[in-house]
């Protein structure tokens, strides 16, 4: 079974452990397809969710599932292989609140 660490504090860690992730990526990500890649990306990742665009280019990306996906998730969203031009990704980790059932673009 993995270990993960938090402040010296170690915890087992299952792989159906879910998770919510809320990402706020900065940079050209609006009109260049970015919502519509990551929606993909997230459906294959088997995540629900959505890409909302945000005023000051950003898009908001809440993603629930299990947590390695949503990591990998978070991975992909920072890799460079995005449309347009990711400059930086803040990162927010919380209990899912559930009630999704696909992935959407807003």
């Amino acid at each position: 079974m993995p270990f993960r660490e938090w402040s010296g504090i170690i915890s087992h860690v299952t792989e159906s452990e879910q998770a919510r992730l809320t990402a706020w990526v900065h940079g050209h990500v609006q009109g260049v397809g970015f919502r519509w890649w990551t929606r993909s990306r997230a459906l294959e990742l088997g995540l629900v969710g959505s890409a909302t665009n945000l005023p000051g280019r950003r898009v908001e990306v809440v993603a629930e599932g299990p947590r390695d996906s949503c990591e990998r998730f978070l991975e992909v969203l920072r890799s460079g292989d995005t449309p347009g031009q990711v400059d930086h990704v803040a990162e927010l980790w919380s209990t899912p609140k559930g009630g999704l059932t696909t992935f959407v673009e807003r």
